[in-house]
């Protein structure tokens, strides 16, 4: 054995070999939909990924209350999760006795070219490529102590904090105004431009574009490791202990975060780093212990909770499929309803969202009577066994 004797504590969630938790299967699939809550608005709007980065935070009413409810929390909610996965993943290679990192460094290499993929040929925004990065770093974490763990997730806090205050700060003290205007160009090349000059155009501004998990690695380095802390302390089980440790989760995150989100957001686009990356993963807490709140009282799984689980199921395939859905639909490669529809009102970008939701839901959930894993989840595991 090439590990250390830090050791998986033997909860319910990490002895059972194989055995799938129900409600994280449920919390992947509304943090996949949840998340493009968000991108949605990034799809419709002009300039689409560049034009986010220049005109700023939400105009409207209803722009502004999904960016309430979503914008930051449900990506930090996978973010969460992810470092779940790796924490049952390094608990499945603990009771087999095999080396870690061992193949998983393969795993997250490969990820990494996923993402890489998705970035180029899909969505700018990628998050797969950040992931698969710190997961090397705290896959290694996990052969230290419980101790060295805790010391590293808080310390990674702290620099974050400090980061996002400092930034935060600075837009303060700086006159930007409303937000600048999206340039031209850029929106004629998403409601007109070849997509081979989408893609040139991801290319040529790749290191700006990619900035979102530079900014934000410490921030996913504390993120992976919370998940790590709480699935190894049974905050996702069935047992009372799952339980009591959601209800705290729901009070704590949905009372303080809830409040502390509208604050950031109504403050204006100064504190929008802030509202992002600050006070988001506070929300994303309350809705573990909401979302678990409401799967303990499910006693026969209706429509909504077999989508969600389908979903989860098949997290990396929805996630990619939904930014490809959105770009046919927005883009001039496709429908082009991003600029037919632009001043439309923001009604249709809901129902945009609501149908491309309906699709991943019930398209994974049949996908899943023939097949035992998504798409990209089988391509995956196919790669890795060659």
């Amino acid at each position: 054995m090439t590990h250390t004797d830090a050791r998986v504590p033997q909860t319910p969630q990490a002895t059972p070999a194989g055995r799938r938790l129900p409600l994280l299967d449920v919390l992947r699939g509304a943090a996949i939909l949840g998340t493009l809550m968000t991108n949605v608005w990034i799809f419709t709007g002009p300039g689409a990924e560049w034009g986010a980065l220049q005109s700023g935070t939400s105009t409207g009413a209803v722009e502004g209350t999904f960016g309430v409810l979503a914008n930051g929390k449900f990506l930090s909610l996978l973010t969460i999760l992810f470092g779940v996965g790796l924490a049952i993943q390094y608990a499945s290679a603990e009771r087999r006795g095999l080396p870690w990192p061992g193949r998983y460094r393969w795993r997250a290499l490969f990820l990494f070219g996923e993402g890489t993929v998705h970035f180029v040929l899909v969505f700018a925004w990628d998050v797969l490529m950040g992931y698969a990065v710190t997961a090397l770093l705290v896959a290694r974490l996990l052969t230290r102590s419980e101790r060295a763990q805790r010391r590293v997730m808080w310390w990674a806090a702290g620099i974050h904090l400090t980061v996002i205050g400092l930034l935060t700060a600075a837009l303060t003290l700086a006159d930007n105004g409303d937000g600048a205007a999206v340039s031209g160009e850029v929106v004629d090349l998403y409601a007109h431009g070849s997509y081979l000059d989408q893609i040139a155009f991801r290319l040529e501004n790749a290191i700006v574009l990619r900035m979102e998990p530079v900014l934000t690695f410490f921030l996913l380095v504390f993120l992976f490791l919370l998940g790590v802390r709480l699935f190894r302390a049974g905050a996702f089980g069935a047992d009372e202990t799952g339980r009591r440790l959601r209800s705290r989760l729901l009070v704590w995150g949905i009372g303080l975060g809830l409040p502390l989100n509208v604050a950031a957001t109504l403050a204006g686009p100064d504190l929008f780093l802030l509202a992002r990356y600050g006070t988001a993963p506070l929300l994303a807490l309350g809705y573990i212990g909401l979302i678990g709140a409401v799967v303990d009282r499910v006693r026969r799984p209706g429509p909504l909770m077999t989508g969600l689980t389908s979903v989860g199921r098949t997290a990396l395939s929805g996630y990619v499929l939904q930014n490809l859905l959105c770009a046919l639909v927005s883009y001039g490669i496709g429908l082009g309803l991003a600029e037919r529809l632009g001043d439309s009102g923001p009604w249709w970008v809901v129902g945009l969202w609501a149908g491309v939701c309906a699709v991943l839901m019930v398209g994974s959930t049949l996908w899943l009577r023939r097949f035992s894993a998504g798409p990209l989840e089988t391509v995956q595991k196919w790669a890795l066994r060659h």
